[in-house]
């Protein structure tokens, strides 16, 4: 029992490191002094380089079908969407408010689900994520008071959180018969690719700025990337999509305090008391998630670290 209790504590230790080395990323957008789409491509880049000798070493990989192939490359596409509005709308608006708003992936998954998967979420999720968006509105209402407007960096971020819900779905259809490292070897790649041609559409130059730049790009390419989204894929291969988006929820306080410590942006009073409200939420979603909610592990994961 205590060994089972274990294995299934697992896919939640993942999610938290991965929650926590995503928490990083707007602080690394910051850092690299970068159009917002020019470093989301490196971003993704960094992680395709390192997962190269995995193509070659250790045991032959499965065989992707072409629709599984098919989901992969759509949710490749809107992560790469997701990470040009996103690191676009940090160098708009705080990192804090991008962080937040671009975590309202709940609102979208559990929609998504419901209306086009026929799958209800549970209460449980619903009384989270009312929560989470009460934190979220407060926290926008205090950029409002200041701004007197929406600002498109606010926008961006929305947008960021649509796209990032098509992502997770996705990686939830498809986890059930794909391994962890087949994943993100794929959607890495397509991401890439997507983010190459969208720089090249816009004009935006690749040429990478001296200094803090190079360090930056590492950082958000190893720990926010490779690290967060091998973290988050393995969790998504035994957790429901809507648990791990309303988990995410905790990146938006996270970067808060990191920006308030390192970036020297002064904590709100409405984004303390929002982050309360959204930390409470997931904690509620979590604490009370139905046991038969939690997906079983696949045939591919029996042999992976737990």
């Amino acid at each position: 029992m205590t060994a089972q209790k274990s294995r299934e504590g697992w896919p939640y230790l993942a999610l938290t490191a991965g929650i926590l080395c995503i928490a990083w990323s707007a602080i690394f957008v910051r850092w690299t002094d970068m159009p917002g789409p020019a470093s989301a491509f490196y971003r993704m880049l960094i992680p395709v380089i390192v997962l190269i000798p995995t193509w070659f070493i250790g045991p032959k990989s499965e065989r992707v079908d072409r629709k599984t192939l098919a989901i992969i490359a759509i949710g490749g596409l809107f992560f790469a969407l997701d990470l040009a509005f996103f690191n676009t709308s940090i160098l708009r608006t705080s990192a804090a408010n991008a962080t937040l708003l671009g975590n309202n992936t709940p609102v979208f998954v559990g929609l998504t689900t419901w209306l086009v998967f026929r799958e209800r979420p549970s209460k449980a999720f619903w009384l989270g994520l009312s929560l989470a968006a009460a934190g979220s509105f407060v926290i926008v209402w205090g950029d409002l008071v200041r701004h007197f407007k929406l600002g498109w960096g606010d926008a961006m971020a929305l947008a960021a959180s649509a796209c990032f819900a098509v992502y997770l779905i996705a990686t939830e259809r498809v986890r059930a018969t794909t391994s962890t490292l087949v994943f993100l070897r794929l959607a890495s790649l397509f991401s890439a690719l997507s983010l190459f041609l969208i720089n090249v559409v816009l004009g935006f130059s690749l040429r990478i700025p001296p200094g803090r730049s190079w360090a930056a790009l590492l950082g958000l390419g190893l720990i926010s990337q490779l690290g967060g989204y091998l973290a988050l894929t393995y969790a998504l291969g035994h957790l429901p999509a809507t648990a791990a988006s309303i988990s995410l929820l905790s990146q938006g306080p996270l970067t808060a305090v990191l920006a308030a410590l390192i970036l020297a942006e002064p904590l709100a009073v409405s984004q303390i008391l929002g982050g309360a409200l959204v930390l409470s939420g997931v904690g509620l979603a979590n604490r009370r998630l139905r046991k038969a909610e939690v997906a079983p592990a696949n045939q591919f994961e029996a042999c992976e670290p737990r």
